[in-house]
């Protein structure tokens, strides 16, 4: 599974991701996808998900 593939990363998906606000640190913040925002089948930093809490952030991590 690849966090850069759109193809590996579904609605439901249990995730980590990292916010903008958290580059710099490299903080992960982990939850359930509920969209995914990056139209492109693959992205360099991450598919972009807003998780089932809000919190918008680019996938670094896929756990189930």
């Amino acid at each position: 599974m690849n966090e850069n593939s759109r193809h590996d990363i579904k609605i439901g998906s249990i995730v980590r991701v990292v916010q903008k606000n958290d580059q710099k640190t490299g903080k992960l913040t982990e939850g359930t996808v509920k969209e995914i925002l990056t139209k492109s089948m693959t992205h360099s930093h991450g598919i972009k998900v807003v998780l089932e809490n809000g919190i918008v952030g680019r996938v670094k991590e896929l756990l189930r």
